[in-house]
């Protein structure tokens, strides 16, 4: 299976550049060793931008008139209506039933005609859409040029900090670990790159053990409160974490919300769940972690106000 490239990556970054923000590094108060990524700051709140970004743009012009098909919990489905947007063409989201209505709007306020389905058929959904329409599927993750997209966040972290030892990422479906850790490992090898998911949606960490795609059904997946995190690996996702990832490690449910409340309280930071993971590990496993100079992913903050108003009570 081929591997995506820090060429790949490099040369997503035209794709990208007007359309994406290049998030800032912030140092953090209370650990003067970690750097945090705000890839919330996007205009969607969510890196996912990138990747969508990118892939809209390489799609040949006759197909891309025809319009874009997803599926998506949220953020991916609010970042395939933004670059849609911009080229002028439809976009069309399947979403499964329970995705944070706070994400489902946003993907509605961007234009997309989005389509409830129950979770385990988004996927055929999105595919049947194609099938009718002739419209490009955009997959979330499992395509290389989501990967290649999601990887320019790498390129942003060793410009920023070209001495860092460590980048903590979410894994859910496996397209940004993928890319950020092709990136950090080409530009600075001596980095570890190491993935965070949550206790309850822990696919990708049997995958790695088992040296294959383990899938965890949506009834196990969806007991965490990280949306974004409850999709499995695919083949390409794993071949590509599999040769570059250092390692993973899980965070439960209680240190996700206390994450997201130390972000909000002293990084200032509207932080939702999944964001929240790569922060955690370094908050509640610092002793599972490589030591060093540290940059933690916050990767979205599309949070329902209510989660929010938990998680900023949470630790007081």
């Amino acid at each position: 299976m081929e591997l995506v490239s820090i060429a790949d990556i490099r040369a997503a970054v035209g794709d990208v550049a007007g359309t994406v923000v290049r998030t800032p590094l912030l140092p953090t108060l209370w650990d003067d060793e970690l750097w945090l990524k705000p890839e919330s700051l996007q205009p969607v709140g969510s890196f996912k931008l990138r990747g969508a970004t990118h892939a809209v743009a390489r799609l040949d012009p006759a197909a891309r008139s025809r319009g874009v098909v997803t599926h998506s919990s949220g953020n991916h489905g609010q970042a395939l209506a933004y670059a849609a947007r911009a080229f002028g063409v439809p976009c069309t989201v399947v979403v499964p039933e329970g995705a944070p209505r706070i994400k489902v709007d946003g993907m509605r306020a961007l234009g997309a005609d989005v389509r409830l389905v129950p979770p385990a058929h988004r996927l055929a959904e999105a595919e049947r859409i194609v099938a009718d329409t002739g419209a490009a599927l955009v997959p979330p993750f499992d395509h290389p040029w989501i990967i290649a997209g999601q990887g320019t966040v790498g390129l942003e972290i060793v410009a920023d900090l070209p001495d860092v030892d460590v980048v903590l990422v979410p894994v859910g479906g496996g397209g940004l670990s993928s890319g950020v850790a092709t990136a950090v490992k080409a530009l600075r090898p001596s980095a570890a790159v190491i993935g965070v998911e949550p206790l309850l949606a822990a696919d990708a960490r049997d995958s790695l053990a088992a040296g294959q795609v383990v899938v965890w059904e949506v009834e196990r997946t969806y007991r965490t409160c990280a949306d974004g995190l409850r999709t499995n690996l695919s083949e390409l996702t794993l071949a590509h974490l599999r040769d570059r990832l250092d390692g993973i490690v899980t965070v439960t449910e209680d240190e996700i919300v206390a994450a997201m409340g130390r972000l909000l309280r002293e990084a200032r930071l509207v932080v939702e769940p999944s964001g929240a993971v790569a922060a955690a590990a370094r908050l509640f496993h610092r002793d599972e972690l490589p030591p060093g100079r540290t940059v933690a992913m916050v990767t979205g903050g599309n949070v329902d106000p209510a989660v929010l108003a938990a998680a900023l009570g949470s630790g007081r």
